[in-house]
């Protein structure tokens, strides 16, 4: 049973398989991790109801937030095994919400300030924090890929598949993994790794997106892929968070040699 199941209608089930979607697209061979907002904003500080959690966190998920982290600490550990590049994506809004332009038109909270620069609630909760090899940029708009450096990365890599994960499930998650498929790449969103404040809203965005853009699997599927892949499968273009200024070094020598 699909976690959309008891919110599709049935007639819309039909009208989506007589067209012929939701087929799975699969995934390629070098894939990357993609952590988006996992920030104490859209969890709270601590494991609560959500009507309690967003008086002081208004971006809050509440619980599910916080189940969705416990399951994404399981899916990091698998990438970290094959040393698969993980990617952060955070927030930092200016103290005047210049930067969010349009962003601050649809809340009459916009003025609150935990997500201005330097506000704990910026921060990447702790029990998924980035490490060294890690890459980690802030993004304005909900898709990582607006504005952000993550498309060089992903052309430098030479990746074919993008697994999405974190925040929110109908905004960020949707936003990023549509963005993915336009880009041609094979679209992952781990089920149990992403969340929402609205149920509703949550479901029936993995039903669009595994219908039209992508594959919404379940997590230990894509911990299974994982762990199929060879070790390091991007090999010298692998982050690693060391300095490697000799590396660079012998790579100009023998490029002007040439």
């Amino acid at each position: 049973m699909a976690i959309w199941d008891d919110v599709i209608p049935e007639q819309d089930r039909l009208v989506y398989e007589a067209a012929g979607w939701g087929r799975s697209a699969g995934f390629g061979e070098r894939p990357v991790l993609l952590v988006v907002d996992v920030i104490y904003n859209f969890v709270g500080d601590k494991p609560e109801p959500i009507l309690e959690s967003i008086k002081r966190w208004r971006y809050s998920c509440g619980e599910a937030g916080w189940d969705g982290v416990r399951n994404l600490q399981l899916l990091i550990a698998a990438a970290r095994e094959r040393e698969i590049p993980i990617f952060y994506t955070g927030m930092d809004r200016r103290p005047d919400g210049f930067d969010q332009g349009a962003w601050n038109w649809k809340s009459n909270r916009y003025a609150e300030t935990s997500d201005v620069v330097g506000s704990v609630g910026n921060e990447i909760v702790k029990e998924v924090a980035p490490e060294p090899a890690d890459v980690y940029f802030v993004k304005r708009k909900p898709s990582a890929f607006l504005g952000t450096p993550l498309l060089g990365h992903l052309v430098y890599l030479g990746a074919d598949t993008v697994i999405t994960t974190g925040t929110t499930t109908s905004g960020c998650v949707r936003a990023t993994a549509v963005d993915a498929a336009q880009y041609n790449y094979h679209s992952i969103v781990p089920e149990e790794c992403v969340w929402d404040r609205g149920t509703l809203t949550h479901k029936v965005n993995l039903f669009d997106i595994h219908m039209k853009y992508g594959d919404v699997c379940r997590r230990e599927v894509v911990e299974e892929y994982l762990r199929s892949l060879p070790q390091r499968p991007f090999g010298a273009r692998t982050p690693t968070g060391v300095a490697n200024a000799a590396d660079v070094g012998a790579h100009l020598t023998a490029a002007a040699a040439g």
